[in-house]
């Protein structure tokens, strides 16, 4: 048995930081597919390939769902849903470290390499307490959440258990932006219920936009000679705008929340509009519905998504900032790449680049797949498909009819977009960059 432990360590050495993060995750997805798969999981008859979507789409922290969450699965089966997007939201690598440190007290290069390549972690942040600082983070704030949800409920005629189950459930999956919920229509019954708003895009802001985000300006109050770096700054007010404008747009524009009342139409146009943002899933309003123009400024929120630090997926603020450096570099026949008279460094131009390609490719290729295999129209594939890659889990209402051929293009887009589409391309090529070739200035714009 310890001969196949080494062997199994000597293996994973050798791998790349970003092969060693697709088997991982694969590995977690596996065991937490099986796992649902026990009797006392399920409440009834649930195929294969549905509880194999289940599992992605938990440790991918999408939150689409090919049967009822609560219909079809046991409270364990919830927890293990939960334990899994969990995991997910924080990083499975994050996770296994944490553990790591606090036994052995020390941890391998290899995974500082595979740290480094699953979340933005500038190089003047020492691995210990940044992984300690999350968890204590990630903690602090679902506990926060737990207990805004248990007020929240109180209209609800649930006995304790269940009312804290709820609020814990659905505080974790909103700060990890998982989109599960125990209640079959998602919030919609909360629309105009300002406490479940707030709490939900709280935790799901909070999650999306990450620790290092929070850290940076935390320490800008508490110590007033910290300078905020220009990452955070970039990411803060692009993620501002982008939110105000979705919010402002769906306001005057959106029929289904247009005939909403006073402050419960304010509270459904932020909330679609954070919700596609921060790529939390949860909704209040029958995506179904929406018209043409406000299905497609959906899709591009969920296309951008948020900050590359915390636990939303998407392009990423930066990625497409560092792209649009890079055209107005190519326009102007500029040597430098430049945004608002700040420098990107060119790896990390080459770098969002050729992510924003892959992008783009990944989701033409989503969208034809199922336009062989599901009979619906362009716009609900596509939405379905960009929801996939983003792990937003919003739908318009065909994910519970999917072919099982839609079904395991789904999966597979879920997979490559929790990992991100260039880690996932790196991961089936050969290619590596070396750490010295990794090495950038504090200020660099991470992808």
């Amino acid at each position: 048995m310890k001969n196949y432990v080494k062997k199994y360590y000597k293996f994973l050495i050798g791998l790349t930081p970003q092969r060693n993060l697709v088997y991982g995750f694969l590995l977690y997805n596996v065991i937490g597919a099986l796992l649902l798969c026990l009797p006392f999981s399920r409440k009834g008859d649930v195929s294969f390939i549905d509880t194999l979507f289940t599992s992605t789409s938990a440790i991918s922290t999408t939150g689409l769902m090919t049967v009822g969450l609560t219909d079809q699965f046991t409270v364990f089966g919830q927890f293990v849903i939960m334990l899994l997007f969990q995991i997910g939201g924080i990083g499975y690598m994050t996770f296994t470290t944490y553990i790591l440190l606090n036994t052995s007290h020390h941890t391998a290069k290899w995974r500082e390499r595979i740290l480094n390549a699953a979340f933005a972690i500038p190089k003047t942040i020492q691995l210990r307490p940044f992984l300690k600082s999350v968890i204590i983070f990630t903690i602090l704030f679902e506990i926060v959440g737990t207990i805004l949800f248990y007020i929240g409920f109180a209209d609800q005629e649930w006995g304790f258990w269940e009312r804290l189950w709820n609020s814990i459930f659905h505080s974790v999956s909103a700060f990890c932006t998982a989109g599960f919920s125990l209640f079959n229509s998602g919030f919609v019954d909360f629309v105009d219920d300002g406490l479940i708003n707030f709490t939900v895009s709280f935790l799901a802001i909070a999650g999306s936009l990450g620790f290092i985000i929070f850290s940076d300006f935390y320490l800008k109050f508490a110590r007033k000679k910290h300078e905020v770096s220009y990452t955070s700054k970039l990411i803060l007010s692009g993620f501002l705008i982008l939110l105000s404008l979705g919010t402002v747009a769906m306001y005057f524009t959106e029929p289904s929340i247009m005939i909403l009342e006073g402050k419960t139409r304010f509270y459904a146009s932020f909330f679609q509009s954070m919700t596609a943002m921060t790529t939390v899933g949860f909704n209040t309003i029958d995506n179904g519905v929406m018209i043409l123009p406000v299905t497609m400024i959906t899709i591009l929120l969920m296309y951008i998504g948020a900050s590359p630090s915390g636990t939303s997926g998407g392009l990423k603020i930066t990625t497409l900032v560092a792209t649009v450096a890079y055209l107005r570099s190519k326009l102007k026949n500029c040597k430098d790449f430049l945004f608002f008279n700040t420098k990107i460094p060119s790896g990390r131009v080459d770098a969002a680049v050729s992510t924003f390609i892959f992008y783009l490719i990944v989701s033409f290729f989503g969208v034809l797949l199922l336009t062989f295999s599901e009979a619906d129209t362009l716009d609900r594939i596509a939405f379905e498909v960009l929801s996939a890659l983003g792990t937003v889990g919003l739908s318009m209402g065909i994910t519970g009819g999917l072919t099982f051929f839609g079904k395991s293009v789904i999966i597979c887009l879920m997979f490559i977009g929790r990992l991100g589409v260039l880690t996932f391309g790196l991961a089936i090529s050969r290619a590596y960059v070396p750490d010295e070739q990794e090495a950038e200035e504090e200020e660099d714009i991470a992808v």
